[in-house]
């Protein structure tokens, strides 16, 4: 596999990037979550290639619902994740990365979380008729 080169910073609100990049969240027990558009709290990564980019998106997607971040989750009372200890999970990531088992549990994830979503918004629009009945 061919090495993958990122840069991981803190997001400073209102910066904007020009290079392909994503947003990693780190405050609170969500800290590692990927994330396509900045919060207050979060590290922005970035790197050469779109092609790049996706996979390290997916990556640290993967890898936040693994809980693998979890572990160097610090703070009682705001949790939080460094970003030493996010380019650490990231590196051991890459270094294990093979892109046959990765895209297809990337594949598999894409589906369950587009099936959680639909879910989600059926329960808001069951919401909505429960409200609608009441009012009738």
């Amino acid at each position: 596999m061919t090495k993958i080169s990122y840069k991981i910073k803190t997001h400073k609100i209102e910066r904007t990037y020009n290079q392909p990049h994503f947003y990693i969240q780190n405050k609170s027990l969500n800290s590692g979550k990927a994330l396509n558009n900045p919060i207050p709290n979060c590290f922005v990564v970035i790197v050469e290639a779109d092609k790049q980019r996706e996979l390290l998106y997916y990556l640290s997607f993967s890898l936040q619902i693994g809980q693998y971040f979890s572990y160097y989750i610090k703070g009682s009372v705001i949790p939080f994740i460094t970003i030493d200890d996010t380019r650490k999970v990231l590196d051991r990531a890459l270094l294990n990365y093979k892109k046959d088992q990765w895209e297809l549990k990337i594949e598999k994830i894409l589906k369950v979380t587009a099936l959680e979503e639909n879910l989600k918004d059926q329960l808001k629009t069951i919401g909505k008729l429960k409200l609608a009945l009441l009012r009738v």
